[in-house]
């Protein structure tokens, strides 16, 4: 019964580490598919709740605390990019006819 219980959290392991990998590599395909294992994993452990094993679930927990820290950095990174090509989704949000409020002006990245 304790294998059972643990395998979900092997499970979540896994794809923490592979979720941490593709956000160090920027491999966006990747890290799709570990968000996707992760909440699998997730959705199994509320399930079946592990018992006796606080101190590997606060591991796990610090572990997605870091690597929301990095996805966070990630975002702020692509944001950085988005307003130097003049675009931005600091504002995204959209009237009732479906049109977005933001203006999107175009910055010439060079003169001729």
């Amino acid at each position: 019964m304790k294998l059972a219980m643990s395998e979900p959290l092997q499970r979540l392991s896994e794809a923490l580490d592979v979720e941490r990998q593709a956000l160090v590599e920027h491999d966006v395909q990747a890290l799709i598919r570990a968000t996707g294992a992760k909440l699998d994993a997730l959705r199994a452990l509320e399930a079946t709740l592990p018992v006796g094993q606080n101190e590997r679930l606060q591991e796990l927990a610090e572990r997605n605390r870091a690597n929301g820290v990095l996805l966070a950095r990630r975002r702020r990174e692509v944001n950085w990019a988005l307003r130097q090509l003049g675009r931005s989704e600091e504002a995204s949000a959209y009237d009732a006819k479906g049109q977005s409020n933001t203006l999107h002006t175009r910055r010439p990245l060079a003169v001729a």
